[in-house]
C-alpha cells in the first residue's frame, strides 16, 4: 500500500495518491531496507539529474561492493515519482502493478531523497544499484523517485559495511521458488 520511506527516525507512508502518511505503529510491510545513519561523507551538488548524481555518488564511495546509505537534501527543478497502490490476494508480479502505477511530477519543490545503493552480490535479496525515495520539505508529497532535476544541495554518504537479513520464522516462505531471476522485471 505504497512506499515507506523512513527520515530522521520516523516513518512515512506514500500511498497512490501521492500524499504523505504518517502510519499506525502496528501497519506491517512485506520488505524493508533501512539503517541507523551515520553519514561518512558529505558534500554539495548542484545542476544534477539522477544519473549525474549517481555518477557524483560512485566517485565518492567508488567500491561498488558496499551498500551506501543517500541522504539528499535541496531544492529540485523536477521531482518525478510513483507509488504503488494496496494489492490484494493472490498478490500480481511487481511488473503487472508497475502498469498501472500513479506517477507524480513535481516542479520547484524542496525536500529531501533518502536511499541505497545496493551491491550487485546481493541481486536476488535486493535490488543491486541505486532505489531513492523523496519526501518534499513540508511532508506533504513523495514517492519512489523516477526521475529529478537538482537545482542545488547537500549529499549526506553512509557506507555500510554490515548486512542484517531477517527472514520469517515460521513456514511463510516454504512453498515460494526464490530462485527465480526477477530482475529485468524490477527494472521495468
Amino acid at each position: 500500500d505504497g512506499e515507506m520511506t523512513v527520515l530522521d527516525g520516523k516513518v512515512y507512508q506514500i500511498k497512490a495518491d501521492g500524499k504523505v502518511y504518517r502510519p499506525s505503529v502496528n501497519i506491517k510491510t512485506p520488505f524493508a531496507t533501512v539503517c541507523k545513519f551515520k553519514p561518512d561523507v558529505r558534500f554539495q551538488i548542484r545542476s544534477a539529474d539522477f544519473k549525474t548524481a549517481e555518477k557524483i555518488i560512485d566517485e565518492k564511495i567508488p567500491n561498488q561492493n558496499v551498500f551506501a546509505a543517500v541522504k539528499i537534501t535541496g531544492t529540485f527543478k523536477y521531482m518525478k515519482t510513483r507509488s504503488v497502490p494496496a494489492q490484494n490476494k493472490p498478490y500480481p508480479p511487481l511488473v503487472e502493478v508497475a502498469k498501472n502505477q500513479p506517477v507524480f511530477e513535481m516542479n520547484d519543490i524542496g525536500g529531501t531523497i533518502v536511499g541505497f545503493r545496493a551491491p550487485p552480490f546481493v541481486k536476488g535479496v535486493n535490488v543491486s544499484g541505486y532505489h531513492f525515495h523523496f519526501l518534499s520539505k513540508d511532508l506533504a508529497r513523495g514517492g519512489h523517485v523516477l526521475d529529478f532535476q537538482l537545482d542545488e544541495g547537500n549529499c549526506q554518504i553512509d557506507k555500510c559495511n554490515e548486512l542484517l537479513l531477517i527472514l520469517p520464522e515460521d513456514d511463510v516462505l516454504k512453498d515460494f521458488d526464490l530462485s527465480k531471476d526477477k530482475s529485468k522485471e524490477l527494472q521495468k
